[in-house]
């Protein structure tokens, strides 16, 4: 019989678990026969020994058949997208519902910060309202009449995710990438995925910092997944400055709503686009990537993925009106101050981690896992690289509860911010595909 001292302690010697003694681990996370401590030392293990691929599959298998596994019957591919991580990303709250409205049905289960990073079902509770714990059938039917649906994973979807998912962000072994791939994929395997592609993120503010970490990733995930039969590809992105030019909960809808409703074409829109193409491509929607690159920009352009949005908002018990008065709901923060450059020059280099971190430290994000969150925090009209500041100009503006918040976090973005005299070449917002 498996016993958790035992499997840890042949973690630590570099012994690699049996597929059965990660089944046993898995269920005792989710029924609770392995502890906090226990847990936290099997990820602290994980991390600094790493599991062969054997392991990383068996571990992956094992967390999914801790609970529930969903299967759908619908009239159109059932597909998803997951990022794993970086900031000012929140692709998923435009890709979601351009995906239902070119006829593809998302049940995507999201999940909350990690470190420096924002979640998804942070971002989404920050609409008044709306709940992202929905029951089963709930779930199913707000999928099944809006096309797309946000939510967490419900408590016997795999719950030994759920569990050491927290535990990761408060024990420092978020960044493993046997951990990450197991994470990921328990979900959105027991989600019954027909197709998946994943988001990849390259630079300084994500969790792989170069390219050779990025790819190993990628490789693990689509290996892994396509093993369990899910149909899966990856992108590796740049994640060298936040993706949207705003960083916390609400602003970072509101960036989101600004591309679903206004023509906003920066970044976030066209890397929605590239990933949705390569899914309705994957999905029969589309006969090529590029080919599916098109209906997504099509479903943003004309307003119709802003309405998916709007009725998935409604259904999960948000304001029905949200996607025409979305200032209106969301949260403000009452302290609102401009960062201005002390000198003049170009944006040379950004440290993403550092700005997630500032916008952690104003309460956007959870330093340990009871903190709350305050989804008016963080960032906003965030400056890119390569463009010329001026002395005086904005950095950035800061939304804080209080003017001390304020003040450090002023002196975090001053410091993560680099200007220089010459402009950095310009880089792509892909960097690889992976299949």
């Amino acid at each position: 019989m498996s016993d958790a001292r035992a499997i840890n302690a042949a973690l630590r010697r570099g012994e690699m678990p049996t597929g059965e003694d990660l089944q046993w681990f898995a269920q005792g996370l989710a029924d609770g026969a392995v502890s906090d401590a226990q847990a936290g030392a099997f990820a602290m293990a994980v991390c600094l020994r790493g599991l062969d691929e054997p392991g990383r599959v068996a571990l992956t298998r094992a967390m999914r058949d801790s609970g529930r596994v969903l299967h759908w019957d619908l009239p159109g591919p059932v597909l998803d997208k997951h990022s794993t991580g970086g900031v000012g990303d929140c692709v998923s709250l435009v890709l979601a519902p351009a995906l239902a409205a070119c006829g593809a049905y998302v049940p995507m289960i999201s999940g909350r910060g990690l470190g420096h990073t924002g979640g998804t079902l942070d971002k989404m509770e920050s609409i008044p309202g709306l709940s992202t714990q929905l029951e089963e059938r709930h779930f199913r039917e707000v999928v099944a009449k809006t096309g797309c649906a946000i939510v967490s994973a419900s408590s016997d979807i795999a719950p030994a995710d759920k569990r050491l998912y927290a535990i990761r962000d408060v024990t420092a072994t978020v960044e493993s990438l046997d951990l990450i791939t197991a994470s990921i994929l328990s979900k959105k395997l027991a989600a019954g995925l027909e197709g998946l592609v994943l988001d990849v993120k390259l630079g300084s503010g994500a969790f792989m910092k170069s390219h050779e970490d990025a790819r190993a990733l990628a490789k693990a995930l689509v290996g892994t997944a396509n093993a369990a039969g899910c149909p899966t590809q990856a992108m590796i992105t740049d994640m060298n400055q936040p993706l949207a030019p705003a960083l916390g909960n609400a602003l970072e809808v509101d960036a989101a709503m600004q591309v679903l409703t206004g023509g906003v074409k920066d970044p976030l829109y066209d890397l929605s686009c590239a990933l949705g193409g390569a899914l309705l491509a994957a999905g029969g929607l589309a006969d090529t990537p590029e080919g599916g690159a098109g209906r997504i920009a099509r479903a943003i352009d004309s307003g119709t993925a802003a309405e998916r949005f709007g009725r998935m908002c409604a259904a999960m018990g948000g304001p029905v009106q949200f996607a025409e008065n979305w200032q209106r709901f969301l949260p403000e923060a009452p302290v609102i101050r401009e960062i201005t450059a002390q000198d003049s020059g170009y944006v040379t280099d950004m440290q993403g981690e550092a700005l997630g971190l500032a916008v952690v430290a104003l309460g956007g994000g959870r330093q340990v896992e009871s903190d709350l969150v305050d989804p008016a925090v963080g960032l906003s009209d965030v400056v890119r690289l390569g463009d010329w500041i001026d002395k005086g100009q904005p950095l950035a503006r800061v939304h804080a509860a209080r003017e001390s918040q304020a003040e450090a976090a002023v002196r975090a973005v001053r410091g993560a911010i680099t200007l220089g005299d010459t402009r950095p070449p310009p880089q792509p917002l892909v960097f690889e595909r992976i299949s």
